[in-house]
C-alpha cells in the first residue's frame, strides 16, 4: 500500500508548524515522515563530535530519587537538618536569588541536608495564585543551574512543613 503524498499546501502548514519545534534527536524530523530541508542539513555538529572530556564538564549531574530511609530518619529527628531557609514573604524573582545563594553557601558550609520553606500560599480565595513559589522552587530545582548544588529533592514531612517545605541531599563541592 503506498502513502499517500502531501500536497505543497499541507507541505506548507506542517513547515509552518515543525518551525518551532526542537527534534528530540537530530534524526527525528525525518523520523516522522517530514521531508528534510536546508535546515535539517545544515544542522550544528552534535555532541558526539566533542571530546568527552568538555561535553561531560557541560552536561549537570542527573537528579536521583530521594531515599525513603533518609526521609523517616529526617522526620524522626535521627538525622539532623544542617541548613535552613525560608522563603515565605519573597517574590519569585528574590527567591530564585535567595535560594541560590544559600544552595552556594550551603554547598561551601559541606552541609549535607537542607530544608527549604516556600510556604502552602495563600488560602482558597485566590486559587490561581495559590503557592506560586511551592510550585515554583522543584522547577528550579531542576534546573541545571541548581542541579550542580542538589542530588535530590522531596515534599517534607508534616513535622517540618509538609506541602509548604522541601528536604534537599546535597552535593558535595568540587575541589
Amino acid at each position: 500500500m503506498s502513502r499517500r503524498r502531501l500536497s505543497d499546501d499541507e507541505r506548507a502548514l506542517w513547515r509552518g508548524f515543525a518551525r518551532d519545534v526542537t527534534p528530540l534527536r537530530r534524526n527525528a524530523r525525518t523520523a516522522l515522515g517530514a521531508p528534510p530541508d536546508q535546515s535539517a542539513r545544515e544542522a550544528p555538529p552534535t555532541a558526539q563530535s566533542v571530546p568527552k572530556e568538555r561535553a561531560h564538564a557541560k552536561q549537570p549531574p542527573a537528579l536521583a530519587q530521594f531515599d525513603r530511609r533518609l526521609r523517616q530518619r529526617v522526620a524522626r529527628g535521627h538525622a539532623a537538618i544542617d541548613v535552613r531557609l525560608d522563603l515565605h514573604g519573597l517574590t519569585q524573582k528574590q527567591a530564585h536569588a535567595a535560594l541560590l545563594h544559600f544552595l552556594t553557601q550551603a554547598q561551601a558550609q559541606d552541609a549535607k541536608l537542607a530544608l527549604v520553606v516556600t510556604g502552602k500560599g495563600i488560602a482558597a480565595g485566590a486559587a490561581s495564585e495559590r503557592g506560586v513559589l511551592r510550585r515554583q522552587v522543584p522547577l528550579w530545582l531542576s534546573l541545571p543551574e541548581f542541579r550542580r548544588f542538589i542530588v535530590s529533592f522531596q515534599e517534607a514531612h508534616a513535622s517540618h512543613g509538609g506541602e509548604g517545605a522541601l528536604y534537599l541531599r546535597l552535593r558535595r563541592r568540587q575541589r
